[in-house]
């Protein structure tokens, strides 16, 4: 048996399916792939970051005996010359978006594939309702699971070592730049292992369901961009918490990362429509949008929450609430832009946590917040970063004022010592058209 193991968003040696569903001889290959390369920024900060974990990976894979061909081609060019070397089927990890699920469709006509469910917990497929229908509604869905959430330890993968490595010519690894792209700064938390995360995330379980909504508390686990590029499985993070008796806030926010894979699998059109019927006459206010884009729209949460993120590609999970709020309902812009939007920035991208968290915040998804629930960006600042500390620390200009201003409409606006974005639409008035536009849909 000869199989190629085509690592791709499951970058690790532990818990690998690929790995110990292998026999006898193997190539293990990453491939950078032009189609999607070709589609980012030479200043992405994604790329380098995954360009030092696929290094590490060719680092780890060679402490058991084996190695790492590397390949700046596309996909079908690698397989269609691999497919002269007597291979008999490729073994990888499956993903659901349109582009993974249409090239994975070419490569099967090219050689066969064995795919495995690696980067998520729960097979889509084979997990239905009594009616062996889809689930819609994150609750049931989560509460089927209990078999899962409920236990104490999930079984993993052991890392084989019995493997035979198929010799491969290495003498040219692709360097970042003949990709394309420049190293970039990554945030620190970035330069840790994922153990060394849980291990510093750990003490704060005991507060997690509360601080996890603040935005100037550092209380989340900062794990999202590693499960997105497998570094972690799902099922060594359950493991690691589950153990603890504060766990299950955080397990429910593990399930509902399973559950947007899920929802993409079963409804794939949601990548580019509405999932629920509804049609709205969305804005076309190319201004707008771009003032959002820049965090200039007049409204101190929303554009610190907007600077920052362009600064680091990261966004705490309230503010992406918010500013998704903001641009769907008070500007009344199609949650599509604001989806490619994150999706060319965020460091942790995934394309069904970012298709299903969009459309729930625009109340166009199967389990989205109600039409009429629109956020107010200042009860929101006000509730959920108090002092203003994070609004502070992003925009220089607003730090000598109180917080009571901030959190007030026009409140900045008011103050003839600072100069500062007039408000693009006004909070009352915006959230009446959009729940009008609504109704109408």
């Amino acid at each position: 048996m000869r199989q190629i193991l085509w690592f791709r968003r499951d970058l690790r040696i532990t818990d690998s399916a690929i790995l110990a569903h292998a026999r006898d001889e193997v190539l293990p290959i990453f491939i950078f792939d032009p189609h999607i390369l070709s589609q980012l920024e030479p200043t992405d900060r994604r790329v380098g970051f995954i360009y030092r974990q696929v290094l590490r990976l060719k680092s780890e894979l060679q402490s058991v005996g084996l190695d790492l061909a590397i390949f700046y081609d596309t996909p079908e060019r690698v397989f269609a010359q691999l497919q002269t070397q007597g291979f008999d089927e490729i073994l990888c990890s499956v993903d659901y978006d349109d582009y993974a699920k249409k090239r994975d469709k070419q490569i099967e006509q090219i050689m066969p594939m064995r795919r495995f469910t690696d980067s998520y917990m729960v097979d889509p497929a084979t997990h239905l309702t009594q009616s062996h229908t889809p689930y819609k509604v994150f609750t049931p869905f989560y509460k089927s699971l209990f078999f899962l959430w409920e236990s104490n330890q999930l079984e993993t993968y052991p890392t084989p070592r019995h493997l035979r490595l198929i010799p491969f010519d290495d003498a040219t690894i692709p360097s970042l730049e003949s990709l394309g792209f420049t190293e970039q700064p990554l945030p620190d938390f970035l330069s840790l292992t994922p153990d060394e995360l849980i291990d510093e995330f750990i003490p704060k379980l005991k507060k997690y369901h509360h601080d996890r909504d603040f935005i100037n508390i550092d209380g989340t686990s900062k794990l999202a961009t590693f499960l997105r590029f497998g570094l972690i499985s799902p099922r060594e993070v359950f493991n690691r918490i589950r153990p603890y008796t504060e766990s299950k806030p955080f397990i429910r926010q593990l399930f509902f990362r399973e559950f947007y894979a899920y929802l993409l699998y079963h409804f794939p059109h949601s990548e580019f429509e509405n999932q629920k019927p509804i049609k709205v006459e969305w804005s076309q206010n190319q201004e707008h949008f771009k003032l959002w884009c820049e965090g200039q729209t007049g409204v101190p949460i929303i554009d610190a929450a907007m600077r920052h993120f362009n600064q680091t590609g990261v966004m705490h999970n309230r503010l992406r609430m918010i500013v998704a709020s903001y641009l769907t309902k008070n500007l009344l812009i199609d949650w599509r832009w604001g989806e490619r939007y994150f999706a060319a920035h965020l460091l942790d991208y995934d394309a069904s946590a970012n298709i299903a968290s969009w459309q729930w915040a625009a109340s166009t998804g199967s389990d989205a917040v109600p039409y009429f629930r629109v956020f107010n960006p200042y009860t929101q600042s006000q509730k959920f970063d108090k002092e203003a500390e994070f609004i502070k620390s992003v925009i220089p200009e607003l730090r000598e004022l109180p917080a009571k201003k901030i959190h007030t409409e026009n409140g900045v606006q008011s103050d003839i010592f600072v100069d500062y974005p007039e408000q693009i639409v006004g909070i009352k008035a915006s959230r009446d058209r959009a729940i009008a536009a609504f109704q109408e849909g």
